[in-house]
């Protein structure tokens, strides 16, 4: 029996499909690609936007179409809000909801009983599966802590969508990692939907300082690194552990999402421009080297002109290593989608256009700054162009040649010139586990 996935949306989705994929590769099943003919194609949805309920739709009927005789299975974020918009629709046989692991398993083998199985993720706290999702040549792995939000940002469904936070117990999470280095993985990936909220929910309650302090004393893996973390719950305590522990990379990802005040209380965010700021200029007092990354959503309700050119003066002045730009789109059962002062769609595509621009400047910079430089980098695999591929500590993309027996390992290497956003280098040293050394990132 042969079964296909399809992932829509963010990596959170990606570390679900995996577990999914490795739950039914245990029942004997055999995966493929989701343009195959399978048994079973299963749909990993997406709410965030309108445009990403239509593209879940468009796959449940591409999976019809390429086997009339599958069955076809929807579940993600899209099942757990809105599982009436997929029941209707004929292509679909099962809609499961998320913390469902049994049912889905049930659904995709054909054994469930019900069509549309959903729970309610805001009173029933579904349990986290802990597993790993491995990134490019199985060096890095994706490892969630967390799930669910209790932020209710007016333009965001994640907690409709995803239900309340909630998180994974320390010792389980140690467990995980000890699993990981054993498997040959040298970088985790820590996340969670709302990793700032991790912990509270836990008895007695962790919290996220807690962990990364035994992150740093505890991890087996030498490269660790954060996904995402809100502006205001970046404590300096937090700034402090990553920046004096060398199993930390440097590098952050902090969504500021909009560069006005008044744009910012109607998103309902819990910080001002002056806290992100401050921020941010904290990361770089202590990690002079650190990549930090953003998010910008273009054109949201009641953004004028003025308010954009703001906008744009405020994170042009930034220090940001990269921006990841969405362009506001309605998302049905949000405040922000009854918000007066729409921006047309025209306007929002230039205005992420022009964010968009901003932030390949911003990486080019940013990586021009260490050409020359000695990076430690983790080689992951061999690129068509022969050479071998992988990140800095401080996310860069390096190019480098050397033979294959130097994959998955961390090397330094000396940055000689950029390519595009990329540095490509020569080996300095080829060695796994090396002390850090002074110019090295």
């Amino acid at each position: 029996m042969r079964f296909a996935v399809a992932t829509l949306g963010c990596k959170v989705n990606q570390y679900d499909s995996a577990m999914i994929e490795s739950r039914l590769g245990a029942r004997g099943l055999e995966r493929c690609e989701f343009d195959q003919v399978a048994d079973v194609y299963i749909v990993n949805t997406c709410t965030v936007t309108d445009r990403a309920d239509a593209e879940s739709l468009k796959l449940a009927r591409r999976a019809r179409r390429l086997n009339p005789q599958a069955r076809v299975v929807m579940t993600g974020c899209l099942a757990q809000a809105s599982p009436a918009v997929l029941a209707a629709a004929p292509e679909i046989d099962a809609v499961v909801g998320l913390g469902r692991p049994d049912d889905l398993e049930r659904a995709a083998l054909g054994e469930a009983g019900a069509r549309v199985m959903v729970s309610n993720l805001r009173k029933d706290r579904a349990p986290i599966e802990l597993g790993a999702v491995a990134l490019a040549g199985h060096t890095r792995a994706f490892l969630k802590l967390q799930e669910g939000c209790d932020q209710f940002c007016s333009f965001c469904i994640v907690p409709t969508s995803r239900g309340t936070s909630r998180s994974v117990e320390p010792r389980r999470i140690f467990a995980a990692l000890d699993s990981l280095a054993a498997s040959g993985f040298r970088e985790v990936i820590l996340s969670g939907v709302h990793l700032g909220g991790y912990g509270g929910d836990l008895d007695p309650p962790v919290s996220l300082e807690a962990l990364l302090e035994m992150v740093a004393e505890r991890s087996p893996i030498g490269r660790v690194r954060i996904s995402s973390l809100d502006p205001e719950e970046l404590s300096d305590r937090i700034v402090e552990i990553l920046s004096t522990s060398d199993k930390f990379c440097p590098h952050l990802h902090l969504p500021l999402q909009a560069g006005t005040d008044a744009t910012l209380v109607r998103m309902r965010r819990r910080y001002d421009r002056a806290h992100y700021r401050g921020r941010v200029e904290r990361i770089v007092a202590a990690m002079p080297s650190a990549a930090i990354g953003t998010d910008l959503i273009a054109g949201f309700p009641g953004e004028t002109s003025r308010d954009f050119d703001d906008y744009f003066k405020f994170i042009e002045a930034l220090p940001l290593a990269y921006f990841h730009v969405f362009p506001y789109s309605v998302r049905a059962g949000t405040t922000a989608a009854k918000l007066l002062g729409k921006v047309a769609a025209a306007e929002i595509k230039r205005r992420a256009g022009i964010l968009r621009g901003l932030g390949e400047d911003k990486r080019r910079r940013f990586v021009e700054r260490f050409r020359g430089s000695r990076l430690k980098v983790l080689l992951e695999e061999r690129g068509a162009d022969g050479r071998l591929k992988g990140y800095s500590r401080n996310y860069i993309r390096m190019l480098v040649e050397g033979p294959d027996t130097l994959a998955n390992d961390e090397i330094e290497v000396v940055a000689s010139r950029v390519e595009g956003v990329a540095l490509a280098g020569q080996v300095a040293v080829a060695r796994s586990g090396f002390a850090a050394g002074a110019g090295t990132f």
